[in-house]
């Protein structure tokens, strides 16, 4: 088969878990027998063309604006003349696969003049992000996202709970929707054995404190403000052994009033962004992952730390009780509440056998459940199945 994707993201340019997502299926789509053409969005010093795993990757310039959805009209604009440039030089193509909202305009444009089917993968809604539609920008992106699915001939969700979230808030029929996990690549985090452990600890702790973090975005939807009020009982019950590792851009200051409001300026490190070699460094001198999410659609985080051998703690929110299953990987608790959080932070850190055997079970997880190549194959499936009912009906 031959796919043309289309994503607002893909690496170096990496903002949320879609460019993880199409960096590590597309390849294997690769290794299946499959030509797969992406166009994306240029960055940095990132070439406009190139082949990376086997995917021919196209990156377009998009006009600057300072109004969002102006640029998004402009990505939309410079997608679609790149798209059918590929459609008539390249083609005939089988099949238009589109990553959210931000690229659907191009995606129906091409999918309707080259009348070439579209897949659309979901990777979240604005229903759910804001627990409903309150606004006119959330009207326009939900009307967005609803389009996209409209026109799709079938949908992709990443959990079980996304099915029934696109069913409920874009009105897709069940029936239409697919679920296929995202995955990881177990030894993409590496393990320096040479790195001196303890001098790299002291960077974030001292000797004696259990070592609890959080990473990812520094939105409400994150619950990093769950996890802070969370910390007074952790600290209490560990006499005070114990620090708080905030990593992510983006703007802290409000979280780092809470925690100097809380008295536990001295207990919490912000550190910025942190570089996946560093953090993967950081992750083999850590006890405890914490995503305290108030809305997960799947949670890529938890699938990471699994991979980096750290025991997880999570909110029982969305995908996560799917990815994390409660007292076999992991630890679930319950969604914006600080004492439930505690009490799972608590379990990890008093009882390092328990948590040992979380991150051994949960190791073995990825490779029966979260594994790229089973993903892909799942994934072929479903285009599979949009080509052999296009081949049963006349496009007119």
């Amino acid at each position: 088969m031959k796919i043309l994707v289309l994503t607002w993201e893909f690496p170096p340019r990496i903002v949320g878990g879609i460019a993880r997502h199409v960096a590590e299926l597309y390849p294997e789509l690769v290794n299946l027998g499959h030509e797969i053409h992406l166009i994306t969005v240029e960055f940095g010093e990132a070439p406009l063309y190139e082949v990376v795993d086997g995917v021919h990757v196209h990156r377009v310039s998009v006009a600057a604006s300072h109004d969002f959805f102006h640029w998004v009209v402009n990505l939309n604009e410079s997608m679609g003349h790149q798209g059918g440039k590929l459609l008539l030089e390249e083609g005939p193509f089988d099949i238009i696969h589109a990553h959210d909202w931000l690229v659907g305009d191009a995606a129906i444009a091409l999918k309707h003049t080259f009348k070439t089917p579209l897949v659309a993968t979901i990777h979240a809604t604005e229903f759910g992000r804001y627990n409903g539609i309150h606004n006119h920008e959330h009207h326009y992106i939900s009307g967005k996202e609803k389009l996209l699915a409209y026109n799709a001939w079938r949908v992709i969700v990443c959990t079980d709970y996304m099915r029934r979230e696109v069913e409920h808030a874009l009105g897709t029929p069940w029936d239409k929707i697919d679920v296929v996990y995202n995955g990881i690549r177990p030894h993409k985090k590496h393990r320096d054995p040479n790195f001196d452990y303890w001098n790299f600890r002291r960077h974030f702790a001292v000797d004696d404190e259990e070592i609890v973090y959080y990473v990812g975005r520094m939105t409400h939807e994150k619950g990093v403000f769950v996890l802070l009020n969370a910390a007074p009982k952790v600290l209490w019950e560990m006499g005070g052994h114990a620090k708080f590792v905030i990593i992510g851009g983006g703007n802290t200051d409000h979280l780092k009033r809470q925690a100097w409001d809380l008295g536990l300026g001295h207990k919490c490190y912000f550190t910025g962004f942190m570089s996946d070699a560093d953090l993967d460094k950081f992750q083999t001198v850590a006890d405890c992952a914490v995503f305290p999410s108030l809305y997960e659609p799947f949670g890529i985080v938890a699938l990471e730390s699994f991979a980096a051998r750290v025991p997880v703690v999570v909110s029982d929110t969305g995908g996560f009780p799917e990815v994390v299953r409660h007292t076999q990987t992991g630890v679930v608790t319950y969604t914006n509440n600080s004492d439930s959080l505690a009490w799972g932070i608590l379990e990890v850190l008093k009882n390092p056998g328990y948590a040992r055997w979380l991150v051994d079970n949960a190791y073995e997880d990825l490779e029966c459940r979260f594994s790229w190549p089973k993903l892909a194959e799942q994934t072929e499936a479903v285009y599979g199945r949009v080509l052999h009912e296009r081949s049963q009906v006349t496009w007119l």
